[in-house]
């Protein structure tokens, strides 16, 4: 059976790559040596996914955060976890006031009520403030004093955390870590960035930015990617491999035997097909390929593998899992043709 989908027109697809080109070129002269990183950011935010940054201080995570809400003129909220940050002032809360002789509560909304939400060093707050953004992050809501509350259009999180400030941090459980489209890891820079930075930063500030999408175009942009074509094989191949992610699979390479507990949830497969679809619109065309399974498939699986203890002493993690998963699982499924298979 053919998919009834179509194409997207040709002009289509070009006109949202130029957008798309104009908001990359904005974030590439904020964070210098990154492209891969903004990509990936990028077509996350295409598939109205949220992003979890990994890295050491200082490599601009933040910075690019902030970047995004000026270049896309979203309303922007920042929020600085810390041990005693408390749900509601996540979500707002009720106080009491006094309207027309009478006293009565009030909702004030917290920071959450925003199209871009900034989550910095989210797991320094306890399990508790954390859960506070799992309806927010998947049902797009808020619901206090048993009132459910719709979050503005769009909304996303990008959170932050230090992977070496282990005292007085709480690591995100699997519920949380599975909300998130994709876990990125922010490298640091070579010298050549370094000696760029210098001569061209003083103190370090990235220069200046002006809007570079409406709030329509980002909607126009949103459907385009929903109506980029996936095709059948390529929709096998992620099914493929999210399901060998599992050791139970009968795909299942040897490393995920050996280093897997439990392997990525449903999730997984349609944060990669969404992700490819905005990947294969940042690079110009109107249908998945193979190769933007590929370069998602990292970011949208690895946060989403639980690893068993001997993992870490193996050196293993959830990337280099994938890895050794994109290398086992072959892009067209291997087996007799279905006219032989059926005699």
């Amino acid at each position: 059976m053919t998919d009834p989908r179509t194409l997207p027109a040709p002009d289509r697809v070009a006109d949202g790559q130029a957008k798309i080109a104009r908001l990359v070129s904005g974030l590439r002269q904020v964070i210098l040596g990154k492209e891969q990183t903004i990509d990936e950011i990028v077509a996350s935010l295409l598939a109205r996914g949220h992003v979890l940054l990994e890295g050491l201080p200082g490599l601009g995570k933040t910075e690019l955060v902030k970047a995004l809400s000026r270049l896309l003129s979203l309303d922007f909220r920042r929020i600085q976890f810390t041990p005693d940050l408390l749900p509601t002032d996540i979500t707002g809360s009720h106080i009491l006031q006094e309207r027309d002789g009478r006293k009565e509560f009030v909702f004030h909304p917290g920071p959450v009520f925003t199209n871009l939400l900034l989550a910095d060093e989210i797991n320094r707050a306890s399990p508790k403030t954390q859960a506070a953004l799992l309806e927010a992050m998947q049902e797009r809501r808020v619901t206090t004093f048993g009132e459910t509350r719709p979050l503005p259009d769009p909304f996303f999180v990008l959170a932050t955390q230090n992977p070496i400030e282990l005292e007085g941090t709480y690591p995100l459980p699997e519920a949380q870590l599975d909300r998130f489209m994709f876990k990125v890891d922010v490298a640091g820079v070579d010298r050549a960035v370094l000696e760029e930075i210098l001569i061209t930063r003083i103190h370090g500030e990235p220069p200046p930015l002006a809007p570079v999408l409406s709030a329509a175009e980002l909607r126009d942009l949103f459907a385009l990617v929903d109506a980029v074509h996936m095709p059948r094989p390529v929709a096998a191949y992620i099914a493929r491999l999210v399901a060998a992610s599992h050791p139970a699979s009968a795909d299942a390479p040897d490393p995920v035997r050996t280093f897997v507990k439990y392997g990525s949830s449903p999730r997984a497969a349609i944060a990669i097909g969404a992700a490819s679809r905005a990947l294969a619109l940042l690079r110009g065309r109107p249908g998945v390929g193979f190769d933007d399974v590929r370069q998602v498939a990292r970011p949208a699986m690895a946060h989403r593998l639980v690893l068993d203890y001997t993992a870490r002493l193996e050196g293993w993690d959830g990337r280099r899992v994938i890895d050794a998963l994109l290398a086992a699982i072959p892009e067209i499924e291997r087996g007799l043709p279905q006219t032989l298979e059926a005699r």
